[in-house]
């Protein structure tokens, strides 16, 4: 392959990282769906390719919803809660991280931990037309191009997904620094074993999920509840490793969230959910094959 044609692909490699990312909830899978499709990039008659940016997409979207449709089976199955890999993402302030931008409530929303994991829900083609269209703005006719279907069936495909997935979209009622205030309080709280200070934070119907993948203990179902989910935190503060645990804060799927080690070991990734001030939802990964890409990004 030429070095003009390596250069065009890897000009486009963040975008369709990104893109392979919102599709898969996995940071590992999106990566080798990047590389499968520079492989078929490097086979292909690029002559016949006029816009490379489309080409690529369709590819890899193509690859995307083959993959998904092996993946659905193999979720259904899985131990305990599935949640998607942690990515730890920058600031506005800071340069686009693996995800892109982060610089808008939708852009930030378009990689959240809850409208990811409701994305389980769709099926692999409304998946891809959602994301293309919702988090990437592709008219409904570079969607079509894109997935191989009709302009009108992914105008369907696209107010199917919608429907399934209700209204999904978090309502940012306080402000970057709020949040992160909020959720640092809430770590504070969680790790001195402040019993009042939690009940505070936590809304009535807050709910918690712990994925561990079956190759950690973790919880197998969802707790929900206030009193529930306070002895749970509780009870996590008082397991033999907790002494030597350290949070660091840092900003994970374009929200803020805590890096739970114990020494050089990533241990954890918790990022709650805020709503209307309080945590209505804590979402904590545990496995270490989800957090083996966050761990190279620390590294």
């Amino acid at each position: 392959m030429t070095t003009e044609a390596v250069a065009e692909f890897e000009s486009h490699r963040p975008r369709l990282f990104a893109l392979a990312y919102r599709m898969l909830g996995s940071a590992s899978e999106a990566e080798d769906i990047v590389q499968d499709t520079y492989l078929r990039w490097s086979a292909a008659d690029r002559s016949a390719v006029r816009t490379p940016a489309a080409w690529l997409t369709k590819v890899m979207t193509n690859l995307c919803i083959n993959h998904l449709t092996s993946a659905r089976a193999r979720r259904e199955v899985y131990a305990g809660p599935w949640l998607p890999e942690p990515v730890l993402t920058h600031t506005a302030t800071g340069p686009p991280g693996p995800l892109g931008p982060m610089e808008s409530a939708e852009q930030r929303e378009s990689v959240s931990f809850a409208l990811l994991t409701l994305m389980e829900r769709l099926t692999p083609a409304e998946r891809a037309v959602f994301v293309l269209r919702e988090a990437f703005g592709h008219s409904h006719r570079e969607v079509a191009e894109a997935v191989g279907i009709e302009e009108a069936h992914s105008r369907q495909l696209h107010r199917r997904a919608r429907e399934r997935l209700g209204h999904p979209r978090r309502h940012f009622d306080v402000d970057d620094g709020q949040r992160r205030k909020i959720v640092e309080r809430f770590f504070a709280a969680a790790l001195e074993g402040d019993v009042a200070g939690l009940e505070r934070m936590l809304a009535e119907d807050v709910t918690a999920w712990a994925d561990g993948g079956g190759q950690v203990s973790a919880a197998r179902r969802p707790i929900t509840g206030r009193d529930k989910v306070l002895r749970y935190l509780l009870g996590l503060g008082h397991r033999p490793e907790a002494e030597r645990v350290r949070a660091e804060f840092a900003e994970v799927n374009g929200a803020p969230a805590a890096v739970v080690l114990v020494g050089p070991e990533l241990l954890a990734i918790v990022v709650p959910e805020i709503s209307e001030g309080r945590v209505s939802a804590v979402r904590t990964v545990i496995n270490p094959d989800k957090l083996a890409f966050a761990a190279r990004q620390l590294a």
